[in-house]
């Protein structure tokens, strides 16, 4: 699973040659916590066609500030670099993967 960052957010998602999936957490979130193995999962079931990783609000400000995270765990999908959908709370393993199916 890519760890997401301030530092590397313009090459691992801005040029990314397949879609990017981001989960925008934090240590101290419960629901984060709880989401996490499906998110893990989603990585090895999509390995190859898209790019799905977490990035910590604590620790990345401005990627949180720029695209107007206020709630987590929220999820963005991104194709081509642009901001395609998102999801924000808990939700189920099929609405994620049929999101990540869309922009294959």
């Amino acid at each position: 699973m890519t760890e997401f960052t301030d530092g590397n957010f313009k090459k691992e998602v801005l040029e990314a040659k397949v879609p990017v999936v981001i989960d925008f957490w934090a240590a101290w979130c419960g629901p984060c916590k709880a989401i996490t193995p499906i998110i893990e999962e989603l990585g090895r079931e999509f390995s190859g066609k898209a790019k799905i990783g977490k990035l910590n609000v604590d620790e990345n400000p401005a990627v949180t500030e720029q695209h107007n995270v206020f709630n987590i765990p929220t999820l963005i999908f991104f194709k081509d670099g642009k901001e395609m959908d998102r999801l924000v709370g808990i939700n189920p393993k099929a609405k994620i993967s049929k999101k990540i199916e869309s922009l294959l």
